[in-house]
């Protein structure tokens, strides 16, 4: 009787829920119908039939019991006046059941409120940076056209993660379940963010179950919560959280690697150009090209270069360029062991590209970075253009080195790496190099948008930073700088107060202050040490470490994959605030140059210095061409009159005299073939060279600096000067020249028939000449010896010095003695001196042997040239006594043979000269002359140093402005198509 009244009772409950829940779609859960009401029938209503509408969503897999789809209760009709038998014994089976069901239930929403607790507790440690929303690569965005993700569900993406950034708030819905979530659910799960969206669909549910059990089982949990103390409280709750990053962070890394591989993809496609489009060029390549520009520009009118870039300073050996790899993600750097490897600035230009390669501003090879033998050459070429631009007296240099590294999954920005801050100068480097260093440092983070990343080195004490007062004074209030702590492995170890870090990292140490503060290892110390192996190592030391795990440092401020993150970040936020100000400045820069070339050269073309040397280097080549022009007949006449120049005195002093002076013929002819043989073996044929040689540089400069009337420009004087004289300088005659030379000048000098008699007569004018030239220059030198004669003292007042005197007297007595003997030979015996002498004592002049030697040497030398004049003039006449071998003839012209033969080797010689001119040499001058060309044309310095002005100047920083507004405004057109 008991268990029927139960079971009326328990059927009025139900009917009454009945009621009260038809119509509602899943108000009223199963569990909370009686146990019996649900194993028994119901005598009231027999033709009732309860049915419990099927909840719908898009999404069928659930973690929580609770959401699990309910079944339809169904129930048998009952027949008025007849009592069903009744079996309790399932009743009492599905009561048990039900209970160890609700245990169940109990056990899961505990454990999933702990896990919600655990989950906010974590996710309050983590900083709002709700902004850094660009951490979501590029590739979700191109992607869209190769995945049908589709654009919804990528913005709904970057709203919805909760993973470090890409996590949003907890009661922000990231996906909104439709009637047709079933379909695009298939969407969601394939490509790169199927792990991603699973996970949180489960975090939301996760969090309903615990917020619906958390009133119903506040009072259970808490009791089981105070059996646990507190310091395990915390250990747990640390532990958890740790695993949960872990977790979150090696999910992120295989997200990052498939969005690498699928970038690299993509990257390459566009290269093969499979959608046939033209790639255009990357914002940061557009904006590396702006600072190359602005590098050589010389800032004459006070145009500064504001433009952003990272500047990596530090004290040396502090780990700069450590972390710069780090961040390429290769070792491309100069390595050393304590000495100072960073001798210049080296612009390293970050960008995204199909494969990790590095290549520099001015050169078109390419280095792999994924192969050892060229990242060593391309560390080698780095070392070699650092003492390149170090000159000689110095240890460091102002000049960049400009380096491009691109690579999947590279962080765009263009970073500048210094010469470390040194506190001595040790043995070895200049004596100015610390304040060099500090020059320069300066320089770059004077830049008012530069980002400064100061490096510090952890595993040193504070006290001994350089670089952080240097910071400081440069960036007092911190808007621009991120500091950087270096070996943080090393700092645990040997710091004796892990507090002292955390002081760091918190920017209480330092006098300096800083937008961000990091914490990052590079390695163990070893230079061979890979990027993948320093990555791991770096990873698993944070992992692990005392300093992460008792929150002295957070996990945001780790790593150099965070660092490089918001350098990226705050590079990219300076340059959208600040380009657009910088563009203005030289739009104003450009108006005033153009307005100061209208006042100064309103008639000449605005030609730059290139433009200048390639307009010079065309006139140049024009000037060397004009020498193939010139005839052979003026070739011929000044090569004969030139090595007669050279020759004549050799052959007048010391061929012709020695041999007149001889008593016959015979000796004559004899003494002039010896010395005419010595001579053609020795000194002639070089002679001969040296000749043409000059003769062609005469003819070279004089063509090239000859006025062109008004074209002529005198701004190209000193650049032909130099080109000419460096072709000079290079340029070396044939050596077989003069080989060939030696036998055409011997052969026509033993030849001694004059063939007709306009030859004889030619040669007795040639000899005349000669003779003339020699006698107007001994009466010159005895002019010089004796001083003027009475007609130029009593004209033009002029006087004699007493030595002047001395030699007067010395001539009048020679002259005497002359006159006595006409036939006297060419020296003076001492007997003979010492007449003359005594005859000048007698005088009262005193006078040395020496003297009267000197003075007889012109005398007798004037007397035997006029007398050689008068014989040629007697010679006229002997052409007829030559044909007879002057024979029954008291006649003798020997001496006019000589002077012919000479004639006739000098238009041989000069025809031979004339030959090689035209047929070599010019060419070869030529070659030279285009190789100078060539050589200056790549020498910056040389071209500044030759063509100067105010003209060049002003024409050159108008093409650098103008060069430089132009990729300005470009970049900033790209800038904002990508906005």
């Amino acid at each position: 009787m008991w268990r029927l009244r139960r079971a009326a009772v328990a059927c009025e409950v139900c009917q009454s829920l009945v009621k009260h829940s038809s119509g509602i779609r899943g108000s009223l859960p199963l569990q909370k119908l009686h146990l019996v009401s649900r194993s028994i029938y119901h005598s009231h209503h027999p033709t009732l039939k309860l049915q419990r509408p099927q909840l719908r969503t898009s999404f069928q897999q659930f973690s929580s019991l609770t959401n699990l789809p309910l079944r339809k209760l169904k129930f048998s009709p009952i027949k008025y006046g007849y009592q069903p038998r009744r079996n309790f014994w399932p009743a009492r089976l599905a009561t048990r059941l039900l209970k160890l069901r609700y245990l169940i239930l109990g056990s899961a929403v505990g454990g999933g409120y702990t896990a919600k607790k655990t989950f906010d507790q974590w996710k309050d440690m983590i900083p709002d940076l709700s902004e850094y929303k660009w951490i979501v690569p590029d590739i979700v965005w191109e992607i869209d056209e190769y995945i049908d993700f589709g654009h919804k569900l990528v913005s709904e993406v970057i709203g919805a993660s909760d993973l470090l950034l890409l996590l949003g708030s907890p009661g922000e819905t990231a996906f909104r379940a439709t009637d047709h979530g079933s379909e695009g659910d298939k969407h969601f799960r394939k490509g790169l963010l199927g792990e991603l969206i699973l996970l949180q669909q489960q975090i939301q549910e996760h969090e309903e179950e615990a917020r619906r059990a958390a009133g119903q089982y506040s009072t259970s949990y808490a009791q089981q919560k105070r059996k646990v103390s507190d310091k395990e409280k915390i250990d747990q709750l640390q532990e958890e959280l740790l695993h949960t990053q872990l977790k979150y962070q090696r999910i992120l890394e295989r997200l990052e690697k498939e969005n690498k591989e699928l970038r690299k993809l993509v990257l390459q496609k566009d290269d093969k150009g499979i959608h046939h489009r033209k790639l255009k060029k990357s914002l940061i390549d557009m904006y590396s090209e702006v600072l190359d520009v602005l590098s050589d520009y010389d800032a004459s009118y006070n145009t500064q270069d504001h433009l952003p870039r990272v500047v990596v300073v530090g004290d040396q050996s502090a780990g700069k360029t450590s972390v710069l790899e780090m961040i390429a993600q290769a070792r491309i750097f100069p390595r050393g062991s304590g000495e100072m490897m960073t001798r210049s600035p080296v612009k390293v230009t970050l960008s995204e590209g199909p494969h990790h390669v590095a290549l520099f501003k001015d050169s078109s090879r390419q280095f792999d970075l994924t192969k050892e033998e060229d990242l060593a050459a391309l560390r080698h070429e780095i070392e070699l253009r650092m003492r390149k631009n170090v000159k000689e007296g110095y240890t460091v240099s102002p000049e960049t080195i400009s380096l491009n590294v691109k690579g999947p999954g590279l962080q765009r920005m263009v970073l500048v790496d210094l010469p470390g801050v040194i506190n001595t100068v040790t043995s070895g480097m200049a004596p100015d190099t610390k304040e060099t260093i500090f020059s320069i440092s300066k320089a770059y983070m004077q830049n008012p948008n530069a980002i400064i990343l100061c490096i510090q080195d952890g595993s040193v004490d504070a006290e001994r930073s350089i670089v952080t007062d240097l910071v400081s004074q440069m960036d007092p209030h911190g808007r621009r700088t991120i500091f950087v702590l270096t070996k943080v492995d090393l700092a645990e170890k040997n710091v004796a107060s892990p507090s002292r870090i955390q002081q760091i990292i918190e920017g209480k140490l330092f006098p300096m202050k800083a937008l961000g503060y990091f914490a990052v290892v590079t390695g163990k110390g070893n230079s061979s040490e890979s990027i993948e192996a320093i990555r791991e190592y770096e990873e698993e030391f944070f992992q692990n470490s005392k300093l992460l795990k008792t929150s002295m440092l957070k996990a945001h401020q780790v790593t150099t994959r965070n660092l490089s993150l918001a350098v990226s970040d705050c590079f990219w936020k300076m340059v959208r605030e600040s380009v657009e100000q910088q563009a203005d400045s030289f739009k104003a820069t450009r108006f005033n140059l153009e307005t100061e070339w209208k006042n100064n050269y309103p008639r000449l073309r605005e030609l730059d210095r290139n433009e200048l040397f390639e307009k010079a280097k065309n006139e140049i080549l024009d000037e060397v061409i004009s020498l193939s022009q010139v005839t052979p007949k003026h070739w011929e006449e000044i090569l004969q009159q030139s090595l007669w120049e050279r020759v004549s005195t050799h052959v007048i002093e010391n061929i012709y005299l020695p041999a007149a002076q001889t008593m016959n013929s015979g000796t004559f002819n004899t003494t002039v073939d010896i010395k005419l043989k010595q001579w053609t073996d020795k000194q002639l044929p070089n002679k001969a060279v040296e000749v043409a040689w000059e003769t062609l540089q005469e003819e070279f400069s004089r063509f090239m600096t000859e006025p062109k009337g008004k074209e002529h420009d005198d701004i190209f004087d000193k650049l032909k000067e130099a080109v000419k004289e460096e072709s000079i300088k290079r340029h070396k005659w044939n050596d077989f020249a003069e080989d060939s030379l030696r036998v055409i000048q011997h052969n026509a000098l033993e030849d001694r028939s004059i063939s007709d008699k306009q030859q004889w007569d030619a040669a007795i004018y040639f000899m005349e000449e000669a003779l003339q030239a020699r006698l107007k220059d001994t009466e010159n030198a005895i002019e010089n010896m004796v001083g003027p004669d009475w007609k130029k003292r009593w004209l033009y007042w002029k006087n004699r010095t007493q030595e002047q005197c001395v030699h007067n007297e010395t001539k009048n007595e020679l002259e005497k003695m002359l006159k006595c003997n006409e036939e006297h030979p060419a020296y003076l015996a001492s007997d003979e001196i010492t007449t003359v002498r005594k005859n000048l004592e007698s005088r009262g002049v005193e006078v040395d042997p020496s003297l009267i030697k000197d003075t007889w040497h012109q005398v007798y030398r004037r007397h035997f040239l006029k007398t050689a004049l008068n014989h040629c003039n007697l010679c006229r006449r002997g052409f007829y006594y030559y044909q007879r071998h002057f024979v029954d003839s008291e006649l003798e012209c020997n001496d006019v043979v000589l002077f012919w033969r000479i004639q006739r080797m000098l238009a041989i010689t000069a025809n031979t000269l004339r030959q090689q001119l035209t047929n070599t040499e010019v060419r070869r001058l030529e070659k030279n002359v285009k190789e100078v060309l060539e050589d200056f044309a790549e020498d910056s310095e040389k071209k500044i140093k030759l063509l100067t002005g105010k003209r060049v100047q002003l024409a050159e920083d108008l093409k650098k402005v103008r060069e430089i507004q132009e990729k300005l405004d470009a970049f900033i057109e790209a800038l904002h198509q990508e906005k």
